[in-house]
């Protein structure tokens, strides 16, 4: 893991200051890196992971804490590769395949990337719809105001701007780190949690595979290499990337496990097993532990953020990788004129989503089964991302020896146990 030269042309300065006067100090270098990494990890615990999160709680306590913890190096490891293959081959993740197995392996890969990005935005919009429910206002009103301003946001910001508008929307989810110990939960349930571990139940094991589902995203590779490439990022920025996605991997498990606590210590510990059926019940199942509207407040202001980072992290992320197949021009840094497919693209998967959502599906069972659908895509996503860990990069950089096959072993137990999970928990009528 030894640093090399070659990259992308660098949008940010990683060692002179911008005025050619000298050094620019450290901490200066590694913000002006940061943010791919946070942006994409806050986007992962987006409104469908939040209802895992709290669906596990209320229906299994404690229990799924373990499995979010360990979820932290494993979404780390895997989000690492990313930052190596977009910074020292300049190229998306579609692109690469393309390049290094043909047009056909790359237009299954971006096939699943679709898929996976389809189902967010539905996540993220029903998020939204749910919300918007709570305070009296329909859905349609709800998901086409969200509709409008992503697409502002999207279409007159350059990559820099988006991405702070996404990290200052995405900080709001940390309101549920204030709702985790507002709602006051048992250390002794907690401890007795930890521990505890019904895999031979169908139920359990579904909400297992739709935790990894939850954690571990197609569309976050897919976004976090493009993004490096578009923010213009070098090898001497490797090791803040690295940083920027450590801290983006505590935070976005940190607040899964608090909305997780949350839901266990105000429902599960005082109603037993709970099967939640809409967003308004989540909200409305904790308001009287913290307070009506203090409780309505947080929830919303954290669904919200969360669903907004999300979307827009899922939609650019599908015209990201169309446009590296297809071939149209495909960056933030260009206006909607010059690259009109692109942002045409983001726009439609927008649209999909906010008709979905009001079409009047149960919103919990279809955020779920979202989540549990890209845990069965994690072969396909898992697989071409550590091959192309050990065929694009340079040597200094590729994976070879004893990490080398850490991550094919976290990679393959990692696919595996959600595949088998997801498996188990339908056919053994836990969905």
């Amino acid at each position: 893991m030894s640093e090399s030269s070659s990259g992308a042309a660098s949008a940010v300065p990683s060692t002179v200051a911008a005025n050619g006067t000298g050094r620019i100090p450290r901490w200066k270098m590694i913000l002006a890196v940061f943010g791919p990494g946070l942006v994409v990890m806050l986007a992962d615990t987006d409104a469908g992971s939040l209802i895992t999160a709290a669906q596990s709680g209320a229906q299994w306590g404690y229990t799924l804490i373990m499995a979010n913890l360990i979820l932290i190096p494993i979404v780390f490891v895997v989000q690492e590769l990313t930052i190596r293959l977009g910074i020292l081959t300049g190229k998306g993740h579609g692109e690469l395949i393309r390049d290094r197995f043909g047009i056909r392996w790359a237009w299954l890969s971006v096939g699943t990337l679709v898929l996976s990005c389809a189902g967010a935005i539905v996540s993220e919009m029903s998020g939204v719809a749910g919300v918007g429910l709570m305070w009296g206002i329909p859905e349609w009103a709800s998901t086409s105001a969200v509709a409008v301003f992503l697409t502002l946001v999207v279409v007159t910001g350059s990559y820099k701007r988006v991405e702070r508008i996404a990290i200052s929307i995405g900080l709001f989810e940390l309101v549920f780190v204030v709702t985790m110990f507002m709602s006051d939960p048992d250390p002794e349930q907690v401890a007795a949690g930890l521990t505890s571990f019904p895999i031979s139940n169908p139920a359990y094991l579904f909400l297992v595979a739709a935790n990894i589902g939850a954690v571990v995203m197609p569309w976050m590779i897919f976004y976090q290499q493009s993004a490096v490439v578009d923010k213009g990022l070098t090898t001497a920025d490797i090791t803040a990337s690295r940083w920027d996605t450590a801290v983006g991997s505590v935070v976005t498990q940190l607040i899964m496990i608090s909305m997780l606590v949350t839901c266990a210590a105000t429902l599960w510990a005082n109603n037993g097993t709970t099967d939640l059926n809409t967003v308004e019940q989540i909200s409305e199942a904790i308001t009287p532990y913290l307070g009506d509207f203090a409780g309505r407040v947080l929830f919303s202001v954290g669904i919200t953020g969360a669903a907004l980072v999300a979307a827009i992290v899922a939609c650019l992320t599908a015209a990201w990788g169309l446009g590296e197949l297809t071939g149209y021009k495909r960056t933030l840094e260009t206006s909607a004129r010059e690259a009109p497919w692109f942002y045409l693209v983001f726009v439609a998967v927008l649209l999909t989503g906010m008709i979905i959502v009001i079409s009047g599906v149960n919103i919990i069972d279809l955020n779920i089964g979202i989540q549990v659908m890209n845990a069965l895509l994690l072969p396909i996503v898992l697989g071409f991302l550590v091959a192309l860990a050990f065929k694009a990069l340079p040597d200094a950089y590729k994976l070879k020896g004893w990490y080398g096959w850490l991550i094919v072993v976290v990679a393959t137990l990692t696919a595996g146990l959600g595949v088998y999970s997801g498996i188990a928990g339908i056919f053994g009528g836990g969905s």
